[in-house]
């Protein structure tokens, strides 16, 4: 991502506050940690590049922030406290490791000690890692959640603490600024309004579309099929989804769903992924079918190298991004915040997005 200045975002659902724009200028998961006593330098360290995340400046909204003050913390120099990371899913999904690559390589930037731990896609096991991340000394929580609900346990724990947590690419169900300081990641309802366009576009805005629907229990899945169905409704009402079934935001699934798809649906127009992986699957599956590259129109999120290539090599038609490089900016959020600072309660990131008339030149900036 590219160095930036903070901007204001606000919108129906989530904003920037003007507060955070003026102070925030960045460059460019059972319980046992993944590095117990780490100084945030092991692990890989992904070449960033130009792929830094930019705060998006459009919207609309009231602007809510958050102060320590407001929180119920004390201010802490983020030099000389520990930070713990809950990552949620198993790193074999790119986003994961480009996402716990980013966090790791800001901490090592700022000399900040860093415990880790993985979920690996088990919501019980979250809940553990984040409490012993807690008992371990972590000040402040970096948390990317699997689920939406179900954060109770750990909400009591670190409140008895006053320990501020910051939640990346994923809402829990709670309060802002009382259980939780901010969340940082995507508009995902404008995500699946413009996968929605792009697959109006590549099919004329006529025939039958599946949607392989993410993982059950999170604001992701949601807030992306309600974009994506209603710009449907809206724009193309010759576009029937006549399937609709979950992948699990996995590529095996959701090449097991698309083989039952192809079945049942034989004349299916488009698919439409609610992420890489799962597109992947689809073209898997629609190889081992004898379909051929353009037979079925494919619209993902994400932005992977390989949903990218597959662009590149014509499978697939169109890619929204989901910038998974948080670390700049959710240490510098906690900077902020710990210092006394106002930070926004949403922080909306902006996403470009990969269709045949860039995939190849930017290929690059894909993780």
């Amino acid at each position: 991502m590219k160095p930036t200045t903070l901007l204001s975002r606000t919108s129906a659902r989530t904003l920037v506050a003007a507060g955070l724009a003026a102070g925030l200028f960045f460059a460019a998961g059972c319980a046992k940690s993944e590095d117990d006593g780490s100084d945030g330098s092991g692990g890989s360290s992904q070449d960033q590049g130009d792929a830094g995340q930019e705060v998006s400046s459009s919207g609309k909204g009231s602007g809510k922030t958050c102060t320590i003050d407001a929180y119920g913390g004390k201010k802490l120099d983020l030099k000389d406290a520990t930070v713990g990371f809950s990552q949620s899913e198993k790193e074999a999904n790119p986003f994961r490791i480009a996402e716990t690559a980013s966090i790791r390589a800001e901490a090592k930037k700022r000399g900040i000690k860093l415990l880790t731990a993985n979920a690996q896609s088990q919501f019980s096991k979250q809940i553990s890692d984040v409490q012993d991340l807690i008992a371990k000394g972590a000040d402040v929580l970096v948390v990317a959640p699997l689920n939406s609900d179900g954060w109770e346990p750990v909400l009591r724990a670190a409140g008895a603490k006053h320990i501020p947590i910051v939640t990346i690419d994923r809402k829990i169900n709670a309060t802002a600024c009382k259980d939780y300081v901010s969340f940082i990641g995507s508009d995902f309802v404008e995500q699946g309004k413009r996968a929605a366009d792009r697959m109006i576009e590549t099919t004329g805005g006529k025939g039958k579309i599946a949607i392989l629907l993410g993982a059950a229990g999170n604001n992701v899945t949601t807030e992306r099929t309600k974009g994506f169905e209603e710009r449907i409704k809206e724009k193309a009402p010759d576009l029937k989804v006549v399937f609709k079934q979950t992948g699990e935001f996995a590529r095996e699934k959701g090449q097991q769903v698309t083989e039952q798809l192809i079945q049942s649906k034989p004349d299916i127009t488009g698919i439409y992924a609610e992420n890489d992986e799962m597109g992947l699957g689809a073209v898997n599956a629609l190889k081992g079918a004898g379909k051929k590259a353009g037979d079925v129109k494919i619209v993902t999120i994400d932005g992977t190298k390989g949903a990218v290539r597959g662009i590149v090599d014509g499978w697939i038609d169109g890619v929204v991004e989901s910038n998974p490089r948080f670390g700049p900016l959710a240490f510098q959020t906690l900077e902020t915040f710990t210092k006394g600072g106002k930070v926004a309660q949403d922080i909306v990131i902006k996403d470009n997005a990969y269709t045949k008339k860039n995939a190849a030149s930017d290929l690059g900036k894909a993780y």
